[in-house]
């Protein structure tokens, strides 16, 4: 993994974002002209691991900051099904749940309160790209925003997208178990 990934994606209802990713520091850093600023770091003295891009899944050894305020992060540990591999984010500041779920080996599904804004997609190396849901007339005004953008965007930067099926990652642990 590249110590530093700056890779600006170009998102259909936001314009340019930039993405900033430093596993080695275990940083990541989101921003954009319309959309407030993110960044998760990890803990000081946390050893990375290589498989999750910031480094950890531990909340304990992780902060959120959106636009400068502290939020919730909570990423499951991830073991032998996809939603194993949640990520939520429980937001003050909007008074609202965000959760990051995987729903197929590339793509994690982005939802706020259980309503879908989009669907990501992430390698781990920083490129992120999303499809937004479509919003209905009536729900216009409460349609996708930039922080709904900055959170999506930094989650899957952070922790990457998608998961194996559930009988390839149970597969995998009875074979790590096989001596």
């Amino acid at each position: 993994m590249n110590p530093y990934a700056y890779v600006p994606a170009d998102d259909p209802l936001f314009g340019w974002v930039r993405i900033e990713l430093d596993h080695e520091a275990g940083t990541l850093r989101v921003s954009g002209d319309v959309l407030p600023p993110v960044e998760i770091r990890r803990a000081p003295h946390t050893v990375p691991e290589s498989h999750v891009p910031i480094g950890t899944r531990d909340p304990e050894r992780l902060t959120l900051l959106v636009d400068g305020a502290e939020e919730a992060l909570r990423p499951s540990k991830g073991f032998l099904t996809r939603r194993s591999y949640r990520v939520e984010v429980v937001s003050g500041a909007r008074e609202c749940r965000y959760l990051l779920v995987p729903n197929s080996l590339g793509t994690s599904r982005l939802t706020r309160d259980e309503r879908l804004l989009g669907v990501f997609t992430s390698s781990g190396d920083g490129h992120v790209s999303v499809d937004w849901e479509a919003a209905g007339e009536s729900e216009r005004a409460r349609a996708r925003d930039p922080y709904d953008a900055s959170v999506g965007y930094g989650l899957a930067a952070a922790f990457g997208t998608g998961a194996e099926p559930m009988w390839q990652l149970t597969l995998n642990a009875a074979l790590d178990l096989w001596p």
